[in-house]
């Protein structure tokens, strides 16, 4: 299982930064100027505003609160936070954030996290064992998430990759990634691509064209295949040609750190 404190291997006068640092930098490189993007709480709203702050200052978040267009200096603590209405550029009600922004198709890619993920994308935050109405762990739900794995016109999920996220088969599935493998999403009426990048703190995946099994295209520096083996519940397919993720740059740490300390002082303020 790997560790978000755990260091990359440097020589002298290198970089060194932590597991988690390189999954929201790669998580971060995927967005591009311009886009839409729906944002979840925690990694996926880290990615995105380090995009935001560094290559993609036209990125526009939006939150499932009713924030479109939100700049924030720092973290948000959750989808209410204050820090969101106050820097968007519009706020609308739920309803039309769901009902004309996101089911018709008009956000370009949604950014969501995971309890457990399967080998093809499906994704669980409900519960953890057991049965629905007896279950090890309940888990705080699906929110908007079913939503924007449906209707965003793509997908990217961040989760650190352990056996316990990374499992065989869902024990719920919240948000369907590609059901069953093939064409599922099509037999469900899903006209979207549904999960096109799955960014972890050992490697980048992305579904085979035809299976939509996810298969690892990258993994980062450091990082060999036995780890991501060890720390997923299904036999990996590592795709033809696999790259090496390229390792965070000065400034992109830099950015990072900043944002850290900006949302830890806010949030210490405030309590």
């Amino acid at each position: 299982m790997t560790s978000q404190v755990s260091m990359n291997s440097a020589e002298p006068g290198e970089l060194t930064y932590t597991a988690d640092e390189m999954m929201t930098v790669a998580a971060a490189r995927a967005l591009r100027d311009g886009m839409t993007c729906f944002v979840g709480i925690g990694l996926p709203s880290a990615a995105a505003n380090l995009a935001r702050a560094i290559h993609a200052p036209g990125l526009v978040l939006i939150y499932e609160s009713g924030t479109i267009g939100a700049k924030p200096a720092e973290l948000p603590l959750s989808i209410g936070d204050g820090i969101l209405a106050e820097t968007a550029d519009a706020v609308v009600s739920v309803p039309e954030i769901f009902n004309y922004w996101l089911q018709p198709g008009r956000i370009d890619v949604g950014f969501l996290s995971a309890a457990q993920i399967d080998k093809f994308g499906n994704i669980n935050t409900t519960v953890i064992g057991g049965d629905y109405g007896n279950p090890r762990v309940r888990l705080p739900g699906a929110g908007g998430a079913p939503e924007i794995a449906a209707s965003c016109r793509e997908v990217i999920v961040v989760v650190r990759q352990s056996t316990r996220s990374f499992v065989e088969r869902v024990d719920f599935v919240t948000s369907v990634g590609h059901g069953h493998g093939g064409d599922s999403r099509t037999k469900l009426g899903l006209k979207t691509k549904g999960p096109t990048r799955l960014i972890t703190d050992l490697a980048l995946w992305e579904p085979d064209p035809v299976t939509k099994e996810m298969t690892v295209v990258s993994i980062h520096p450091g990082v060999t295949r036995a780890q991501i083996q060890e720390n997923t519940g299904w036999s990996v397919k590592f795709a033809a040609r696999v790259a090496e993720t390229p390792a965070p740059t000065s400034n992109e740490l830099e950015v990072l750190h900043e944002l850290h300390a900006r949302t830890n002082r806010a949030h210490s303020e405030a309590a």
